[in-house]
């Protein structure tokens, strides 16, 4: 296992504070035992384990240096590279140079270039004594996602020996799938973003062999599907009910939020593998052409029509509109987000020159004319000029003006709707995409509108007479419509945008401001980003990698 936190006391103080808000109690026995199994031995204490693991150890400790939340720091950097928000003057984290492309080209004669790439950045900082000093970007998506894998090994340790009243079959396969579902997700996590990583699937395990990041996600894939099967065996839907109601926070169910059938749940992982292909090859869209050639890309070769002939199979299972998903909420204490820090969308809602994300040009740039998702969540107010990286016209709104519309962000307690996982937008925009790459336009152009009816766009229904027409509006709705969500960069990856130009990637036609406010709307941007991440060095200096493991350096870079 990896060594940044398997300090397992750290798990009870966490649990408490998560099973105080909802009113539940964890039997922590003795806080000083050596073992978490020798203090959880009820069933309200495996359900606070598995409630406290995921959502706080997980997903909230570790981050307080930005923010206060897994979904405002490394998220943040997802949406910072993926061009959704922009830093700020101060470089906390890293927020501030980690997202600024190597070069804007203006015209034929201008050139804006960055003194401090990315991949200079990324070396540079990647220390544990930069980590110290909050200055490594790369350290916190590592210690959150371990720290939940961790959390799981532990509960499936442990799931077998709680005398479980009722159906004890399905109460304890509840809990299972419960495991193997962040398991999933946590490899996901680890697989899409860093060039290689471990796989810890044992309680107190210790290996040093570093797996590419292929492994990993066919690591996620295997907890994913173990869900699936998992949940085939629970036969009382009512103690699966209860199990679950008590796995989710009380204030996290409501809107979509609420308790998925077993249904549900299982069209929600389907999404979820059909995430872990689209997101781990190419499928180039670069300067409006379909196809276009990476030199030196870490991903896996490009998809093929047998791999969007499966994202296609397994999302035409995934998520339907009205199914409950895997969300955040916010209440007045003891939360695992707090309403004003705990997200990329909070940390981006208000005016432009005091907010500590920026909305980005190049996302307001995406939505069509007449598009009431950027009338009602959007403004001109209080722009912020520092540079053509950073520098916006635009403040987002505290909740959209209609309630029609989508919101985009929210500051108030309970009102923004994170989406942690999977969600209907995401699969019927891969729906979409498959469609289009399959030859079938007219279809996928109907799943582009369908989610635009159902955010509230007001927009006529689209038309496109090619495949680069069509993947035009497809880029840019998957943007307007996932935005916040943690997928742009990998998005961008995958169209090619991050890659440097003399590698044939690049970012064309692009809306940036100087800083009077002057916008230019046709530049060029080499962003030249790392594709995967290095492991960091948290984690490699103090458990160096076996001789033939992976690189734990991206060597394209």
């Amino acid at each position: 296992m990896n060594k940044i936190k398997i300090l397992y006391l750290g798990v009870f103080a966490a649990l408490v504070l998560l099973s105080t808000s909802c009113k539940k109690q964890l039997e922590v026995g003795n806080p000083n035992a050596p073992t978490v199994q020798g203090n959880v031995t009820s069933e309200a204490g495996i359900y606070s384990l598995a409630q406290g693991g995921v959502y706080l150890n997980g997903l909230r400790d570790g981050d307080g240096w930005l923010g206060n939340s897994y979904f405002s720091l490394p998220r943040g950097y997802h949406e910072l590279m993926g061009d959704i928000v922009a830093g700020g003057e101060g470089s906390n984290n890293q927020t501030t140079t980690m997202p600024v492309p190597d070069y804007i080209q203006l015209d034929g004669a201008t050139r804006l270039t960055n003194t401090s790439p990315q991949i200079g950045i990324i070396r540079q900082y990647n220390t544990r004594n930069a980590t110290a000093n909050a200055n490594n970007a790369l350290y916190y998506e590592w210690l959150n996602m371990y720290a939940l894998n961790s959390a799981c090994n532990n509960i499936l340790d442990i799931v077998g020996s709680i005398p479980f009243t009722g159906d004890k079959t399905s109460k304890a396969n509840t809990v299972k799938a419960w495991a193997y579902w962040w398991k999933g997700w946590a490899y996901a996590q680890i697989g899409t973003l860093y060039y290689s990583g471990i796989i810890a699937d044992k309680t107190g395990q210790t290996t040093n062999w570093y797996s590419p990041h292929d492994s990993i996600v066919l690591r996620s894939n295997y907890y994913y599907n173990l869900a699936i099967t998992t949940l085939g065996s629970v036969s009382s839907t009512a103690d699966y009910n209860e199990v679950l109601g008590r796995l989710i926070p009380d204030y996290c169910q409501v809107g979509l939020g609420q308790v998925p059938t077993k249904d549900m749940w299982v069209r929600n992982i389907n999404t979820m593998l059909a995430r872990n292909i689209v997101l781990n090859k190419l499928s180039t869209f670069v300067n409006g052409v379909p196809g276009a050639t990476i030199s030196k890309s870490s991903l896996t070769g490009s998809m093929s029509a047998a791999d969007w002939t499966a994202v296609q199979t397994l999302a035409s299972n995934g998520i339907k509109q009205g199914d409950y998903v895997f969300t955040g909420r916010t209440e007045t204490s003891n939360n695992f987000f707090t309403a004003t820090g705990g997200t990329v969308a909070a940390l981006a809602t208000g005016k432009a020159n005091t907010t500590t994300y920026k909305v980005s040009e190049r996302l307001i740039q995406e939505f069509k004319a007449g598009d009431k998702r950027l009338s009602s969540n959007f403004t001109k107010a209080n722009p912020f000029n520092n540079n053509m990286s950073f520098s916006t016209r635009y403040s987002m709104n505290d909740g959209s003006s209609d309630p029609t519309v989508i919101s985009y962000g929210g500051r108030q307690v309970g009102e923004y709707e994170l989406i942690i996982a999977g969600s209907y937008e995401e699969n019927a925009m891969m729906l979409a995409e498959a469609a289009i790459n399959l030859g079938n336009i007219s279809t996928g152009l109907g799943y582009i509108d369908a989610v635009r009816t159902y955010q509230g766009a007001g927009l006529a229904a689209s038309s496109a007479a090619t495949k680069a027409a069509a993947l035009d509006l497809l880029t840019r709705e998957r943007r307007v419509a996932l935005a916040f969500r943690g997928l742009a960069f990998y998005d961008a990856r995958r169209w090619g945008w991050t890659y440097s130009i003399a590698n044939g990637g690049g970012r064309y036609g692009n809306t940036v401001v100087d800083v009077n406010g002057v916008p230019f709307t046709n530049a060029t941007i080499n962003y030249n980003f790392m594709d995967f991440w290095d492991v960091p060095a948290d984690e490699t200096d103090l458990n160096p990698p076996a001789a033939g493991s992976a690189a734990i350096k991206n060597p394209n870079y």
